[in-house]
């Protein structure tokens, strides 16, 4: 059985990593300090002897007794609402926290896979973006910690690719949804979904024409394992074709819970990108992968698991939707 760490395991993509690894045949050590992650997200995978979790902060220590064959690099706040009150740990996260998992990828001979964005892409000037497009990045901004983290991490990963020999892979994520995204988290779904849910105006930042290309996670997890074994060092663009603009979105899932609540139009945040959608032809030549969830049906799904949270959840135990996001 071959045996794969992977830090953030505990958050929204690691969580599902962890359950298709399993999956898979590997045998999993999730490692995360639980600054964003939950213990929700694997506490149906305690007392797998394929599971083991490990509380611990990547950017202090990374000790995995035992050989490794693959580590999985995705610690890392990830929302705008998290990097934005948590810019320190995400800056260690993609520097210190890389550089850990990097060594313990090296001191075992494992295949290393970096979970980078595209948000290293900033708010392009190129449109779709390849992955030989260079970004457009304010580095000097409030989305500047999270940005350049994931640029520096890449960085750090090639360099250890060409110098130390290091078996790396670099995947750049799109936005991705689904269940186990936190009520709270501050991206555009959930906030839409649980607004819609209890009757509260759907808070559209700016005119609600910026862009994005949402992806469900079954889908991310499918091209990130297809990369992990495929040997190539990317990065890979991993994300949906599908781009629609925010204001739509809240339209759509408004329709799709049978809600009334209205639109409410508040400041659309600094260095917010405008649009946003990969070119995934290298994903397509190189990995024979493409989204097959069609986004109604991902939707449905999320807004089912969302309803279940809400139902689970006394009233007093809900969190204040906030609205600054991506």
């Amino acid at each position: 059985m071959r045996r794969a760490v992977i830090t953030g395991g505990a958050g929204f993509v690691g969580s599902h990593l962890c359950r298709r690894l399993i999956r898979d045949g590997f045998e999993v050590i999730c490692v995360d300090n639980f600054l964003t992650g939950s213990m929700q997200n694997v506490e149906q995978l305690i007392g797998d002897s394929r599971f083991r979790l490990v509380r611990a902060d990547v950017t202090e220590r990374l000790e995995v007794p035992g050989p490794v064959d693959v580590v999985l690099h995705f610690a890392s706040p990830a929302s705008p609402a998290d990097y934005l009150r948590l810019p320190f740990e995400t800056l260690n996260a993609g520097s210190v926290g890389t550089s850990r998992a990097l060594e313990l990828a090296r001191r075992n001979g494992a295949r290393f896979l970096l979970a980078s964005t595209s948000e290293v892409y900033g708010d392009p000037d190129r449109h779709p973006q390849a992955e030989n497009y260079w970004g457009n990045v304010n580095p000097i901004g409030p989305r500047g910690v999270y940005d350049e983290a994931k640029r520096f991490a890449e960085a750090l990963t090639m360099a250890c690719r060409r110098h130390q020999d290091v078996d790396t892979a670099i995947v750049r994520i799109f936005n991705t949804f689904g269940p186990r995204m936190r009520p709270d988290d501050g991206r555009a779904i959930p906030t839409f979904i649980v607004q819609a849910l209890s009757g509260e105006p759907l808070t559209v930042t700016g005119d609600g024409s910026q862009t994005r290309s949402l992806c469900y996670v079954d889908d991310v997890v499918e091209g990130i394992m297809r990369l992990l074994n495929s040997g190539h060092p990317g990065p890979v663009n991993i994300g949906s074709t599908h781009e629609m603009s925010m204001l739509d979105l809240a339209g759509l899932i408004r329709e799709m819970t049978g809600s009334n609540s209205p639109v409410r139009y508040i400041e659309r945040p600094v260095d917010d990108p405008a649009i946003r959608r990969p070119d995934i032809s290298l994903a397509r030549s190189l990995l024979g992968w493409e989204p097959r969830v069609p986004m109604d049906l991902g939707l449905e799904r999320t807004i089912d698991w969302f309803s279940r949270l809400r139902d689970r959840s006394p009233a007093s135990d809900m969190v204040r939707v906030p609205t600054r996001r991506s």
